[in-house]
């Protein structure tokens, strides 16, 4: 099976975990419950949902391109560990305090989750030594991998085989994979391994500065857009750290929220790189993926309020015969093209600027050409069109002339 392939499936599961949470969260709308307050709980799981698919996203875009760099595979894993801990989370609360009672894997689901937002830190702090090339900075850099590694598996083995009940909150349920006598060795290692994550991060940021002391040129730049959005992640993390010792009251919610957000900025700062300065030369990928993405909404939203608005307007007349959806399937059909085009001309004018200009250069080329006869004037316009849209070394004009 090939990069690109693994990375779709990677994107899809991440895919359909996010829309599994909507749906938990949808569920459980308007009903408290313990799982609120905690971690990836309550509202907060939209932006921990969106930092999941920033991360797959982003990972699928560069392992599409360029399978060998290693910043596509650890962008997958941790969109996947944020995906499926964030899903697992919003379900074992629904089972086992809200409107999903009595569904099963309420317990597995309380185990899973531990294994989903905890050993992202490590894989963060991987990310970030491996930007841009996939490599570290040099081969001195090696031991740093360690902590980041070892941390996140410290964790993982920690909350998966230590006995008794789950942390809070799922304190009510025990776990099943628990080893008999080993509570404190398995809570030592948990413990352990979350600053061992943290100093993973701190040496991630060591070697992002090393790195940026000998980049020149467009490294240089798309280092900057990662370094400031680590930069930008680390407060977010460290104030949520910070925050489980006061007493925020109604402000947990906003709290969960700017974690889940401070997760994303790093992905997207390396779309910003990639967009503003061609980091992996994809802009056709990402070009296509903005442009489809936004068809796509619209065209779901469109289709949908359609349906609706003529089932209400025509429901006395149809009585319930399809018409309103038949009707809305031919309009969203109609609409794909003229769509397309206006979603591509609005996608290439903001992130594609060079390209959009050197289109409308053309284009205003081609009007003039129908209408100018002087041949002088004609090579001159024709130098300046090639000199602007594909910005040659140098250019050589060549003219036929009238047979003898």
């Amino acid at each position: 099976m090939n990069a690109r392939r693994l990375t779709g499936i990677a994107w899809g599961v991440c895919a359909v975990s996010a829309v599994g949470t909507l749906v938990l969260l949808a569920v459980g709308l308007g009903k408290s419950t313990p799982g609120d307050t905690f971690v990836v709980g309550g509202w907060g799981g939209f932006s921990f949902a969106f930092a999941s698919m920033a991360f797959a996203t982003m990972g699928a875009l560069i392992g599409a391109r360029l399978p060998d760099n290693r910043v596509g595979w650890v962008f997958c894993m941790t969109g996947l560990a944020l995906g499926l801990g964030t899903v697992t989370y919003h379900y074992a609360d629904q089972v086992l305090y809200g409107s999903a009672k009595g569904l099963p894997g309420g317990t597995v689901a309380a185990l899973l989750q531990n294994f989903g937002v905890p050993p992202t830190f490590g894989l963060l702090a991987l990310a970030l030594m491996l930007f841009p090339d996939g490599h570290l900075p040099s081969r001195r850099w090696w031991p740093a991998v360690v902590p980041s590694l070892a941390g996140a598996a410290f964790v993982v083995i920690g909350y998966g085989l230590r006995p008794g009940p789950y942390d809070v909150p799922f304190e009510t349920e025990v776990n099943p994979l628990g080893v008999g006598g080993a509570f404190v060795f398995m809570d030592s290692l948990t413990n352990f391994g979350w600053p061992l994550m943290g100093f993973g991060l701190l040496l991630a940021a060591a070697a992002m500065r090393a790195r940026l002391k000998r980049a020149q040129g467009l490294e240089r730049q798309q280092l900057r857009w990662v370094t400031l959005a680590a930069a930008v992640a680390g407060v977010m993390i460290l104030a949520d750290i910070a925050s489980f010792f006061l007493d925020i009251g109604e402000s947990n919610q906003l709290r969960i929220a700017a974690l889940g957000i401070g997760f994303s900025v790093v992905p997207i700062a390396a779309g910003v790189a990639i967009l503003r300065y061609r980091l992996y030369d994809i802009d056709v990928v990402i070009n296509r993926a903005l442009v489809y993405g936004a068809l796509t909404a619209m065209l779901a939203g469109t289709y949908l309020g359609s349906v609706l608005l003529l089932q209400l307007a025509l429901r006395t007349f149809t009585e319930g015969s399809g018409l309103a959806v038949a009707a809305s399937t031919l309009a969203t059909a109609a609409l794909f093209r003229p769509l397309r085009a206006r979603t591509q001309a609005v996608v290439d004018r903001r992130f594609f600027r060079r390209k959009y200009n050197s289109t409308q250069t053309i284009e205003e080329f081609g009007a003039r050409l129908r209408d100018e006869v002087n041949l002088e004037s004609l090579t001159t316009d024709l130098r300046n069109v090639v000199t602007e849209t594909m910005q040659p070394a140098h250019i050589t004009l060549w003219v036929k002339g009238p047979k003898p």
